[in-house]
């Protein structure tokens, strides 16, 4: 095998092997959802790919030219078509992932906007509780002061009623100290009418039954 036909067989050797790793670099590109860093670095990688594929299939040309190799030249073509069909998918799946990218980061913008707004509405529920606790915390307050003023005006009218009723139990006390001392005299004074009374009647008792003694005695000297 002479020089030219090893540097073909090298070079053909160089472009499949370039060509295979440029279509892995599209799927990979074609799968890309992000970050947007990561299609950057496969876009380098396939840009390096394509420049090496062009300096492959260009030696690879100018050698068919150089031996006027119709068969050569073919190939050439068949291999700068294959190049352009590689170079097409290439943009393809780029546009492809980044419409893929801005789609997700809109998402994301979006999602992060709605958390945004979730956050700003919970937290605005959540003022509103907070107010609507506090002032359901200072009507309760000022219902149970209410209700300890008017327990405390109700409890010193009580106090006042109860000095009212004591000065009234102390007046009805000494009252009934004076009664009680009345009473004891009145009673003192019954017994001693009941026991005057008893002794008038054994007098006038006497006194009869001998108005009666004489008045037989003399009935009896009349008749007899």
């Amino acid at each position: 095998m002479d020089s030219t036909q090893y540097i073909l067989k090298s070079l053909r050797q160089d472009i499949t092997q370039n060509h295979l790793q440029l279509k892995a670099l599209i799927q990979d590109i074609n799968a890309c959802a992000g970050p947007i860093a990561e299609l950057h670095s496969l876009n380098s990688a396939g840009r390096s790919k394509i420049s090496a594929l062009r300096k492959f299939i260009d030696n690879f040309g100018d050698i068919a030219k150089e031996n006027k190799d119709t068969e050569l030249l073919k190939e050439v073509v068949c291999q700068r078509e294959q190049l352009k069909k590689s170079m097409d998918d290439f943009k393809k799946a780029n546009i492809k992932s980044m419409l893929t990218i801005e789609k997700n980061m809109k998402e994301e913008l979006m999602k992060s906007v709605n958390e945004e707004t979730n956050l700003r509405q919970r937290q605005k529920r959540d003022k509103e509780s907070m107010v609507k606790v506090s002032s359901s915390i200072t009507d309760q307050l000022l219902s149970i002061s209410r209700l300890l003023a008017d327990t405390t005006k109700r409890s010193a009218e009580t106090l006042d009623t109860l000095v009212v009723s004591s000065d009234s139990v102390t007046g009805t006390q000494e009252e009934l100290k004076v009664n009680s001392g009345v009473i004891g005299q009145s009673g003192k004074l019954l017994d001693k009418y009941g026991r005057r009374e008893f002794t008038d009647k054994i007098l006038m008792f006497f006194g009869f039954s001998f108005f009666t003694a004489c008045v037989i005695y003399i009935v009896q000297k009349r008749l007899f």
